[in-house]
C-alpha cells in the first residue's frame, strides 16, 4: 500500500497525538481551571544588626553601625512573579482595596522599602506609586495591582526591625480564576516551574511528533523563512497615545527578527494619515508598490484618503484629567459639552471651588482630541484657543483660557501644574501622576475593566493604515501580523483591548461611529 510510507505514518501518528493532546488539555483545563498564578518566595533574609536572634555574627560599618535603630535590623528580599500560564492584568486582582497584594512580615516592623523590576521591564515601575496603593504600616506592605506577563517578576527589598531572621513572610491577595501562593526554586533567580506534570507529558508527546516531521523536512533540504519575520526598513507614524505600544512592539520584533529596522515617529494621528497619503502616492508612482510606512490613528480616517487601507488593532480608552485643586470625581456628558463650549467659566458652577476653568487641549492633528469631539462632544468642537502658555488669556474676549499642546506628556504636565485645569489623555498615561486625577463620565469609571461592554464612552478603535495593500512578504505586512499575533500581550499590558483577541473581535466590529453601530468596512476584522 503506497500510503504506508514513513512520512505518512509519522503524519498520522502526529495527528493522533495532537487529537489526544487536545482532548487531554480540554479535560485538564476543565478539571484544573486555575491557570493564573502569582508566586512569591523569600530570596534573602539576613541580619544587618548585632542583636538579631539566629542572625549569626556580622561586621558593620557606616550607617549600619552608626544608626541605633539598626541594632536589631534585618533585610528581606521578596520576589513576586507571574509563574502561571496566562497574562495577569491589573483587573484580575480581586477585592475592593486599591492595592492588589498584601505582604506580612510576622513579628517584625517595616522600616523601609525599595522596589526593582527585572531587566527590560522598567515600565512596571509606573505602577509602584502611593496613588496606586504602594505603602507600608506596621508589619505589612501593600503592593499595587501590577500587570505581569508570564514569567515577569519584581522584587521588594524590605528593611525590618524587631524580630528574628527567618520569621514567617506571607503574601496574600485574590486573583480571578487564579491564586496567590508561595513557590520554590533551587537557586535565588531560577524561574519557578511553569507547567504541571500533565502539561509536560502532553507537550513532550506533541514535541516528539513535530521534531520527527521537522527532521524529515530538513533532510529533504527544504528551507523556510521564520514566521512573521521580514528584513528591511519600516517607519511607523501617527498616534502619540499608541506610541508606547508601537515602541515596545518594535523592540520585540527587531529582537525576534534580525535584519529588520523599524523607526517609530509619532506626531499625531491626522499628521500621520497625511504623511502616509502624500509619501504613499509618491512612492507608488516611483516604485509601483506600497511604501514601507504605517500610520497609526486614534479613530477612523476621513473619506478624503481613499487609497489608505485599514486594519483594526485595538480598542483604546481615554480619560478626562482634572487638576487636584478641583475635587470633582465625575462629570455628566452634558456638563462636559458645556465646559468645552465655554459656558462654564468657574468650577463653582459645578459645586467645585472658586477656580477659573482652564482647558488644556491637543492640536488639531491629535486623534485623542478627535475622539473627544466625536465620542463626548457629539461631533461638536472645542472653543477656539485663547492662550499660548495655558496661564494667561491672549484673547480677552474668550470666555475661558484654552491652550493647545503638542503631546500627551505636555498636556498631563500642564494639568498637574495649573489650578483649575482640565485636559485629556490616553487612559494608562494618566495613572498615578502627581497633581491630577482621572474623571468618571456619567457615572462610568475611567477603567480598562470590561472595556468592550462597560458603557464607558471615551474610547475608540486604534487603526493601522497602509497605502494600498503592501506585499505579503514585506516588513509592513509582517509587522502588522506580529502586532495582531505575538504582540497581543504587549497591547494588553499597555491597557488596550486587542481586536484580534477573542474578547475584542465583537467590540472592534461594533465601534466604528457610535457605540452599537455595526461596521460595513471591508477591512473590519482583518487578521493580516
Amino acid at each position: 500500500m503506497d500510503w504506508l510510507n514513513p512520512e505518512n505514518v509519522v503524519a498520522v501518528l502526529t495527528a493522533a497525538l495532537g487529537v489526544i493532546a487536545t482532548v487531554g488539555a480540554i479535560w485538564y483545563e476543565r478539571r484544573v481551571p486555575r491557570r493564573k498564578r502569582i508566586g512569591y518566595r523569600v530570596q534573602m533574609d539576613t541580619a544587618i544588626g548585632d542583636n538579631v536572634r539566629t542572625g549569626g555574627a556580622n561586621a558593620r560599618l557606616g550607617l549600619f553601625d552608626e544608626t541605633p535603630e539598626m541594632s536589631d535590623a534585618t533585610l528581606v528580599l521578596l520576589r513576586v512573579e507571574n509563574d502561571g500560564s496566562q497574562f495577569v492584568s491589573d483587573a484580575d486582582y480581586t477585592g475592593r482595596a486599591l492595592h492588589g497584594l498584601t505582604a506580612v512580615f510576622a513579628g517584625r516592623t517595616v522600616r523601609g522599602l525599595a522596589v526593582t523590576a527585572q531587566a527590560g521591564a522598567d515600565h512596571l515601575m509606573e505602577h509602584f506609586t502611593p496613588a496606586a496603593g504602594l505603602r507600608y504600616e506596621g508589619s505589612t506592605v501593600h503592593i499595587p495591582r501590577v500587570p505581569l506577563d508570564r514569567g515577569q517578576h519584581y522584587k521588594l527589598l524590605v528593611l525590618l526591625t524587631g524580630g528574628a531572621v527567618g520569621g514567617e513572610v506571607l503574601v496574600s491577595g485574590g486573583l480571578q480564576a487564579g491564586a496567590v501562593q508561595p513557590n520554590r526554586s533551587t537557586t535565588p533567580d531560577d524561574k519557578a516551574p511553569l507547567f504541571s506534570r500533565p502539561a509536560k507529558i502532553l507537550t513532550a508527546l506533541l514535541t516528539a511528533g513535530v521534531v520527527t516531521l521537522a527532521s524529515m523536512i530538513l533532510a529533504d533540504g527544504d528551507e523556510s523563512t521564520p514566521i512573521e519575520c521580514a528584513t528591511g526598513e519600516l517607519t511607523v507614524v501617527g498616534s502619540t497615545a499608541f506610541r508606547p505600544v508601537a515602541e515596545e512592539l518594535k523592540e520585540k520584533y527587531e529582537e525576534d527578527c534580525p535584519g529588520a529596522s523599524i523607526t517609530v515617529s509619532a506626531h499625531g494621528s491626522t499628521a500621520g494619515i497625511r504623511e502616509l497619503d502624500a509619501q504613499g502616492a509618491r512612492f507608488a508612482r516611483e516604485h509601483k508598490k506600497s511604501p514601507p510606512l504605517i500610520a497609526l490613528s486614534d479613530g477612523p480616517k476621513s473619506d478624503g484618503y481613499p487609497r489608505l487601507v485599514e486594519r483594526r488593532v485595538a480598542i483604546s480608552a481615554y480619560a478626562l484629567v482634572l487638576n487636584d485643586r478641583v475635587p470633582l470625581r465625575n462629570l455628566s456628558l452634558t456638563d462636559v459639552r458645556r465646559l468645552y463650549r465655554g459656558e462654564i467659566r468657574n468650577w463653582k458652577q459645578l459645586d467645585g471651588p472658586d477656580l477659573d476653568v482652564v482647558l488644556v487641549s491637543r492640536g488639531s492633528s491629535s486623534g485623542t482630541r478627535d475622539t473627544l469631539q466625536r465620542r463626548l462632544l457629539a461631533g461638536g468642537f472645542e472653543i477656539s484657543a485663547s492662550s499660548k502658555d495655558c496661564v494667561r488669556k491672549d484673547d480677552p474676549r474668550a470666555p475661558v483660557i484654552r491652550c493647545e499642546l503638542d503631546s500627551t506628556e505636555q498636556v498631563l504636565d500642564a494639568v498637574g501644574r495649573v489650578p483649575g485645569a482640565l485636559g485629556y489623555s490616553e487612559l494608562r498615561a494618566a495613572a498615578g501622576l502627581k497633581g491630577l486625577h482621572r474623571l468618571s463620565l456619567d457615572g462610568h469609571e475611567a477603567s480598562t475593566d470590561n472595556l468592550a461592554d462597560s458603557g464607558y464612552p471615551y474610547r475608540e478603535i486604534e487603526y493601522a493604515y497602509t497605502y494600498g495593500d503592501p506585499p505579503a512578504d514585506s516588513l509592513a505586512s509582517e509587522f502588522l501580523a506580529y502586532a495582531r499575533g505575538s504582540g497581543l500581550d504587549v497591547i494588553r499590558v499597555h491597557g488596550h483591548l486587542p481586536c484580534s483577541a477573542s474578547e475584542g473581535l465583537k467590540a472592534c466590529s461594533e465601534l466604528p461611529g457610535e457605540p452599537g453601530a455595526r461596521s460595513t468596512d471591508r477591512t473590519a476584522g482583518r487578521t493580516s
